[in-house]
């Protein structure tokens, strides 16, 4: 698990504070109400949206706690839904954040929140893998959330109804893939070992 960035009472309120205004004024210190923008945040906008980031990560965590969900999966999809709705007043702060995060010199804070976000998305849906599953499922959890948050953001449906759709899509065909790849390894654990061979040698005439 990537570390988190630093948090405070006070770096919370002054995210939660600005960010009507980033809609205005975008991820800039003017957007902060607080008199101490400076102090809480002196590396400027990649530093405001990474906390944006870990603090919204943080409240879907919070905000999940009572999900009823038992399947794993679906446990999933509930998390994600959980976190659009909360984040749907803000579509326009994380539309300008994503497009700071894709300058290549905030790549690494890119990587980081985008990290970060899909480990709590699948520990709060209560995976608790720790083998090489930890890794794939997380990969495989990039793809369909970072096309999810792309297609949100240009949902004008009500309660985001054609998003929660094209995510059960995405979550569909993983679903499948994961079948196909069970039975792959069904069938490849039946076949014959090469040590089970025959190791007969094959003689002029032996053709059958």
């Amino acid at each position: 698990m990537i570390s988190p960035p630093e948090r405070s009472p006070e770096r919370d309120a002054a995210i939660l504070a600005m960010l009507p205004n980033v809609a205005f004024d975008g991820w800039t210190k003017r957007a902060i109400t607080a008199d101490d923008a400076d102090l809480l945040f002196p590396l400027g906008a990649p530093e405001m949206i990474e906390a944006f980031c870990d603090l919204t990560d943080r409240r879907m965590e919070e905000a999940a706690a009572n999900l009823t969900e038992t399947r794993l999966s679906r446990r999933v999809r509930a998390v994600i839904a959980l976190r659009l709705e909360q984040n749907r007043p803000h579509k326009e702060a994380i539309r300008r954040a994503l497009a700071i995060l894709a300058l290549p010199q905030n790549a690494r804070i890119a990587a980081a929140t985008a990290a970060r976000t899909i480990d709590a998305i699948w520990r709060t849906a209560g995976d608790e893998s720790a083998d090489f599953s930890w890794y794939t499922k997380r990969a495989i959890l990039a793809a369909v959330f970072g096309t999810t948050i792309l297609y949100w953001l240009r949902d004008t449906s009500e309660d985001d109804a054609d998003t929660l759709a094209f995510l059960d899509r995405r979550l569909a065909g993983v679903g499948r893939i994961g079948k196909l790849r069970a039975k792959a390894g069904d069938l490849l654990g039946r076949l014959p070992r090469p040590g089970k061979l025959g190791t007969g040698k094959l003689r002029m005439g032996d053709t059958g």
